[in-house]
């Protein structure tokens, strides 16, 4: 293990909503690619801050994602204390987790993601309609950066948007708790929701991505109801709360760097790779856990088989041997190689669509409302902690 006196604690929250915890990064002088983190429960943990060597392992097989193993690293109590149940996708290996990934893959490809795009600027123009109606200020969270991937996850899998209020509420419970349980209550809440949708589904078919899987795999036995409700509880929470944070964050991140809207306001094409440049920047889903298999040489250490294995997307993404001057938003930087959503096998399935979603509703937003602008200091407009998504809790704006 690296030298344990420089080990810093993980997970930290941030001092600013868009820059990583200073406390992750050592000195200038003496930042290495591989450094020592210590957890809540006392573990002491590899926290990788290099790009290249985070991307090399990301690739590693010799590194395990399965958390049903006991010595798997549980980044806060609140996950250690419930994970006793399956994680599907993010939470296994290969090859049960190249199964769920491949019956998933045709739903999430580029040629799919097109497909949709109308769908979703027609979800985009509906809801800033609906804001500016209201105006001239509002939750930009609630009106418009949470319910945008709302609709669309709940469209793509055939979930009734109706009950919109009920899973976002058992998200968020979920994802930050405040306790182990509320976290354990809201998982079962939404396991009873797709046991009992999955049923009405059978008899009462749709046109869904779940109706698909019922048809396709439920009933021809490649799956067996269990795993199914898994899949869905996962492509849900993540397909929403993900891409929500990544607007509104995206929005407050634009709003503090002026120069840089201009910038984007001034070209037609910019777009893609200011998405890009953002997702590097804000890097919202900071701390990748992997368990080591078997002794791996990386980045002039020795990671022992058995030890926890972090990955700081935040500082990797910040890397200044990968990216010149990388604590500046750079929207003309061309950044696809950063690991906002990982890299590898475990790689995000829906990053397709989440790339679509940031970028027709970034543009339109903007477009719509040239005099966009908080409604209250920025120091004062409250963020997430440290050991969930990164975002913003409300965003105040007026026009």
């Amino acid at each position: 293990m690296a030298d344990t006196e420089t080990a810093v604690s993980f997970p930290q929250d941030r001092t600013c909503p868009y820059h990583p915890p200073t406390g992750y990064r050592l000195p200038d002088d003496g930042q290495q690619p591989l450094t020592a983190a210590t957890l809540f429960d006392g573990r002491r943990v590899w926290l990788v801050t290099g790009h290249t060597e985070a991307r090399a392992l990301l690739v590693d097989r010799r590194l395990s994602s399965d958390r049903e193993n006991p010595a798997f690293p549980r980044i806060t109590e609140r996950v250690a204390r419930s994970s006793d149940q399956r994680v599907a996708l993010i939470g296994m290996d290969d090859p049960e987790h190249h199964t769920q990934r491949r019956m998933l893959i045709p739903s999430f490809s580029v040629k799919r993601t097109a497909a949709l795009r109308p769908q979703i600027q027609e979800t985009v123009d509906r809801l800033l309609d609906a804001m500016i109606e209201r105006g001239p200020s509002a939750d930009l969270v609630s009106a418009f950066a949470l319910p945008v991937p709302s609709m669309v996850i709940c469209a793509l899998l055939g979930v009734p948007y109706a009950d919109h209020e009920f899973f976002e509420a058992q998200s968020r419970k979920l994802l930050r708790g405040p306790g182990v349980t509320e976290v354990e209550a809201a998982r079962d809440a939404l396991n009873d929701y797709f046991r009992s949708l999955i049923e009405r589904k059978r008899t009462d078919r749709g046109e869904g991505l779940l109706d698909e899987l019922i048809a396709q795999r439920l009933e021809t036995g490649a799956v067996d109801r269990e795993e199914l409700v898994q899949m869905a509880v996962i492509l849900l929470v993540a397909g929403h709360e993900t891409t929500a944070n990544m607007i509104s964050l995206g929005t407050f991140t634009l709003l503090q760097h002026p120069d840089q809207l201009a910038l984007l306001r001034s070209s037609d094409t910019l777009m893609p790779t200011a998405v890009e440049e953002l997702l590097r920047f804000l890097s919202i889903a900071d701390g990748m856990a992997r368990l080591a298999t078997e002794d791996i040489e990386v980045g002039g250490e020795t990671i022992r088989a058995g030890d926890g294995v972090v990955l700081s997307t935040s500082v990797i993404n910040r890397d200044g041997s990968t990216y010149p001057s990388p604590d500046e938003l750079d929207l003309s930087r061309e950044a696809r190689h950063h690991v906002a959503f990982g890299f590898g096998v475990h790689q995000c399935l829906g990053q397709n669509l989440a790339r679509a979603e940031i970028e027709i509703a970034l543009r339109t937003l903007f477009h719509r409302l040239p005099e966009l602008r908080l409604a209250a200091p920025a120091d004062e407009i409250p963020f997430k902690p440290g050991d969930t998504l990164q975002g913003m809790l409300e965003l105040p704006v007026t026009w």
